[in-house]
């Protein structure tokens, strides 16, 4: 057996939720499951999973929904159809998006469209952006929030424009919603109203609500339809997708609920940020419960910082840190989740003096 990791030592992750072991996660679905009489479904069809996936069309406004495994084989899938129907496999994306970043060129290897990077690597993308290529698109990835800086997202304007540019031009506009229920709190708006305007939404269980994977692609019938045989064909059709259904739809409706005040939270953790000005977050002002914060140290002394203040004190600061475009200086991520949600406020001062204390 491996000794236990020094993040898997501490008592307190700053990040995201408390963790959780195996035999807890699994008492509590059989729980659940007992409670709501739950049976396995077959390849994709059963009570549970079939009013699941009409539960969430419907928050989000669209005829179906198709629960899978994974939003790698979701997203591609959904923009293949989208630029079949259109007859152009251009689709226009952030530089920053998940498939062009961590997705091994899934897209691209696989035959299923071509990816233009459209924007500033650094901020939300616009319309205007968009006339940077001439060519026709067939589609159109937006993703809400955009992680990979800081978790941010467009103005409320910035976006309608991107709608209903897509509209008058016949351009299929997806959203890659991985995070969208952290969006529906940083816009103070229904997510029925966030997605109006997608012809498709993708969504994940794992990231916000806390389930054990799975995703969601939402659309018309008719997409939804042809998208449960590309699923099969790239082997996402599990015969058992009970267990991923039953760790989101048990959690789903406290997670959601929880969202405003997991954005509250982050506006109080801003105004703490304030009295430390070496720690700085981005985006500038919070635009969902998530953020990056830049520190003028070496990623590596970072992540010794980090070791350290585990290892004395038993408390995981980040995960990853990454190196940032200033010589000498990196960042990390934070989420704010059950943890710093639920946090002492002077634990959460005593975090944020260890951080802007470090060594050069």
């Amino acid at each position: 057996m491996q000794p236990p990791s020094l993040r898997q030592q501490c008592h307190t992750i700053v990040s995201g939720d408390r963790p959780r072991t195996a035999a807890e996660d699994f008492a509590d679905m059989a729980a659940w499951c007992s409670a709501n009489a739950v049976s396995h479904d077959t390849y994709g069809e059963g009570v549970l999973i079939e009013g699941f996936q009409q539960k969430i069309a419907g928050l989000l406004g669209f005829e179906a929904g198709l629960f899978t495994i994974t939003g790698t084989i979701t997203q591609v899938t959904a923009l293949r159809l989208a630029c079949d129907a259109r007859g152009s496999r251009h689709v226009a994306m952030h530089p920053s998006a998940h498939i062009l970043k961590h997705e091994l060129a899934n897209y691209q290897l696989l035959d299923h469209f071509k990816a233009l990077p459209v924007g500033d690597p650094m901020r939300p993308w616009s319309v205007d952006d968009l006339r940077t290529w001439p060519d026709p698109l067939g589609a159109i990835l937006y993703e809400l929030p955009m992680r990979e800086i800081g978790g941010q997202l467009p103005a409320w304007e910035q976006l309608e424009a991107v709608k209903a540019h897509c509209r008058a031009h016949d351009i299929h506009l997806h959203m890659d919603g991985a995070r969208l229920w952290e969006a529906g709190a940083g816009f103070g708006r229904p997510l029925a109203q966030i997605a109006a305007g997608f012809d498709s939404v993708y969504v994940s269980f794992y990231k916000g609500i806390g389930g054990l994977g799975g995703a969601m692609l939402l659309g018309s019938q008719k997409m939804i339809d042809q998208s449960r045989a590309w699923v099969q064909r790239q082997g996402g059709n599990v015969y058992r997708r009970s267990p991923y259904v039953v760790s989101a739809a048990m959690r789903f409706d406290a997670r959601l609920a929880a969202m405003p005040a997991c954005f509250r939270r982050t506006q109080w953790l801003y105004e703490r940020l304030r009295q430390h000005p070496r720690l700085r977050p981005n985006p500038a002002a919070p635009q969902s419960n998530m953020l990056h914060i830049h520190m003028p140290i070496a990623k590596e002394r970072a992540i010794e910082l980090r070791d350290r203040i585990a290892a004395e004190h038993g408390v995981w600061l980040f995960g990853g840190a990454s190196h940032a475009a200033l010589p000498g200086h990196c960042y990390f991520e934070w989420y704010v989740g059950e943890s710093l949600l639920t946090m002492p406020d002077a634990q959460v001062e005593q975090v944020l003096a260890w951080l802007s204390t470090h060594p050069e």
